[in-house]
């Protein structure tokens, strides 16, 4: 009897260290992957048609600011607000030089819920610019209560202005 409980309790004790060694490494940064073809919302060109329908891995991998890493997706007007943005700038950077956006919104990701990840990405955060595209920014490390740094640039002149 005493047996079969320190054999269940082991099992127990099995269980929870897979689960948490599991949440401890999905906040594991993945290498990216260059996508080919042409990517939903884009065109052979490599413009940006629709930009709510973009998916990440279709642009241009770049490292920015700070050792932040993001992407440029589409093809930059001659005109654009986003000519002077780097990959790795806080949100109030991205809006001194680009101005107001047009909408801007914001979410939580699925890293938000592991218990054991301290790592930035914990929301999301979107601003839209009507004709020039979209900035979306990543932040809610531990202690970070900023609005994050800018990921992702989205060069669109089809945009329409809101989320």
């Amino acid at each position: 009897m005493m047996m079969m409980r320190s054999l269940k309790r082991l099992a127990v004790f099995a269980l929870i260290a897979a689960f948490v060694a599991g949440c401890a490494g999905g906040g594991a940064k993945k290498g990216y992957e260059k996508k080919s073809g042409v990517g939903p919302g884009m065109n052979e060109a490599g413009e940006v048609i629709d930009s709510k329908q973009v998916e990440s891995g279709y642009g241009e991998q770049v490292k920015g600011l700070g050792d932040w890493e993001g992407e440029i997706t589409g093809k930059m007007a001659p005109d654009s607000k986003f000519k002077e943005l780097k990959i790795g700038m806080s949100m109030r950077q991205c809006m001194d030089l680009a101005g107001a956006p047009t909408d801007q919104g914001g979410h939580m990701t699925g890293k938000a819920w592991i218990p054991w990840y301290f790592g930035s990405d914990r929301h999301r955060y979107e601003l839209v610019y009507k004709g020039q595209g979209r900035l979306i920014f990543a932040g809610g490390s531990v202690g970070d209560y900023s609005s994050g740094h800018l990921i992702w640039i989205i060069h669109s002149a089809n945009e329409g202005g809101y989320l």
